[in-house]
Formats: structure tokens, C-alpha cells, sequence
């Protein structure tokens, strides 16, 4: 059976390979269509972001405590993926001077499930050595190899809810040459914290 597996993860392997491939031509194409026509190409709408907690929470309002809490994230340079919805986005806007977030790419979300991914199994943090580990939480949703977790992450898929709750909240290093300003937003040209849409995977690349 382990055989058996093993042949279907790495057929799976290739078959993602080929997809994310085809969307990222197919995004070039539309970009360059749309150059050609003198039009504004619109970047299909984010649905997941990857946030990394920034700074501590002393002498916050409950509200804020409990959020991130809600979101998994007690720990500085604690990291999740999340599903962008109105109620996401909104609570993500709550805990805004806390968190780093954005949009991860697939180098961000493969990165961070190969280098930093525990799975949470039994509430104890728990190496992901092999596929058989997977196949065993996952499999009835027809989940059974690392890709596929990376998959139903950068895809938002159907079972992402499943995928993102078998995780351990990822931790992070301090990112390589510090933090500049935790206290200041990123809009404002030298701070960290909030949404920096596409720039956030250099940002957690420093931090892997």
C-alpha cells in the first residue's frame, strides 16, 4: 500500500506542476493581451493570505487578544494561512499594528510547509516525516502527500479549512537583518506591520 502511494503523490507531483505552470502562463497572457489592447489588466483578487504576528499584545483590548487568538496566532513570528472572506478581512483589519500579512506565492507557501511545517495531532506538535502521517489525518478528504497540502493551501481548495487546522501554527525565525519599525504600518514607507499584498514573500523568505 505504501507503494502504492508513494506512485500516486508522485503522479499528483507532476500533475500540479503542469497546473501552476498552465495559470501562470495563462496570467501572462492576459497581461500581455491586455498591454496590447492599451487596457488595464485587474490581477485576479487574492484568496488567502499568509500573517505573521509582529509584536506582543501587553495592555491590548480583549478584542484584540481574542482575534488573534482566533487566528492562531500567540506567539511573535507565529505565521498562518487564511482564507480571505468580508469576515477574514475585517478581522485581519482589527489586529492590523500586529500582524505582517499578504499574498504568498507558491516559493512562500511550498517554503514554508517543507522548512517549518508541524502538523497538530492530539494537540502536541508533530514533525511531518512522512506522507503516511498525511494520509492518515487527511486521506478521507483525499489528501495524502505534502504537495497536496501545498496545493489545497495556494489554491484555496476545498478542504483548506481541514489543511490549515492540521498544521501547527508555523514559527518563524526573526527575519534576516531585523525588523525595521514594528511600531509604524507598512504604508507608511519604513514600518511592518499591515497588508503588503505580493511584497510579503520577501519578507517571510527572510524569516524561513
Amino acid at each position: 500500500k505504501r507503494k502504492e502511494i508513494k506512485a500516486k503523490a508522485f503522479k499528483r507531483a507532476e500533475q500540479y506542476v503542469k497546473e501552476y505552470r498552465t495559470q501562470e502562463n495563462e496570467l501572462v497572457r492576459m497581461r500581455r493581451a491586455a498591454k496590447a489592447d492599451n487596457n488595464i489588466f485587474v490581477e485576479p483578487e487574492a484568496k488567502v493570505a499568509v500573517v505573521v504576528r509582529i509584536r506582543g499584545i501587553i495592555g491590548n483590548s480583549p478584542k484584540v487578544r481574542k482575534i488573534l487568538q482566533l487566528l492562531r496566532l500567540r506567539q511573535i513570528n507565529n505565521a498562518v494561512f487564511v482564507r480571505l472572506n468580508k469576515a477574514s478581512i475585517n478581522m485581519l483589519r482589527l489586529v492590523e499594528p500586529y500582524i505582517a500579512y499578504g499574498y504568498p506565492n507558491l516559493k512562500t507557501v511550498k517554503q514554508m510547509v517543507y522548512k517549518r511545517g508541524f502538523a497538530k495531532i492530539n494537540r502536541q506538535r508533530i514533525p511531518i516525516t512522512d506522507n503516511g502521517l498525511i494520509e492518515e489525518n487527511l486521506g478521507k478528504h483525499d489528501i495524502i502527500c505534502v504537495e497536496d497540502l501545498v496545493h489545497e493551501i495556494y489554491t484555496c481548495g476545498p478542504h483548506f479549512k481541514e489543511v490549515s487546522s492540521f498544521f501547527w501554527p508555523f514559527k518563524l525565525s526573526n527575519p534576516n537583518g531585523g525588523f525595521k519599525r514594528k511600531l509604524i504600518h507598512y504604508n507608511e514607507g519604513k514600518g511592518e506591520a499591515g497588508n503588503r499584498g505580493e511584497k510579503i514573500n520577501s519578507f517571510i523568505q527572510r524569516m524561513i
